[in-house]
């Protein structure tokens, strides 16, 4: 039976987008575009640590990635049923990988089935892991 991992992480998930880089006094700096995604990312890291394993994953991994949003009062069930606006689903999917590499797993590469998806609800993740 392979080994299964379940957690969520309260927060409002956050996109990694694009980089920003520049030299300052010789030295090549890079930023993230969104200042918000390390603290997302430090959420998710602290909410997978309570769940980490003996050893970090090194074979393959499958995840899924619920991501839940709150829906705008603007916004109804009947005119909207799905999260159909930003984020991308692969830009907050692609962060939430990050804070979870060195935690539960070795590198994102390890990934060899993914499910992610965005929905409307109190905002968090709902993780799911396991190895294949």
């Amino acid at each position: 039976m392979s080994k299964r991992i379940q957690f969520t992480a309260y927060g409002i998930p956050q996109p990694k987008g694009s980089t920003k880089s520049f030299v300052v006094k010789g030295r090549a700096i890079t930023t993230s575009a969104n200042a918000k995604v390390k603290p997302w990312q430090e959420i998710v890291a602290y909410a997978a640590q309570q769940h980490r394993p003996p050893e970090i994953w090194v074979g393959g991994i499958g995840i899924r990635l619920d991501f839940y949003f709150l829906r705008p009062k603007s916004v109804s069930e009947k005119k909207r049923p799905y999260h159909t606006v930003k984020p991308d689903v692969d830009k907050i999917t692609r962060s939430t990988l990050d804070a979870l590499t060195g935690v539960i797993f070795a590198d994102d590469s390890q990934v060899v089935s993914l499910i992610a998806g965005k929905e409307y609800g109190d905002p968090r993740v709902d993780v799911q892991i396991w190895e294949v």
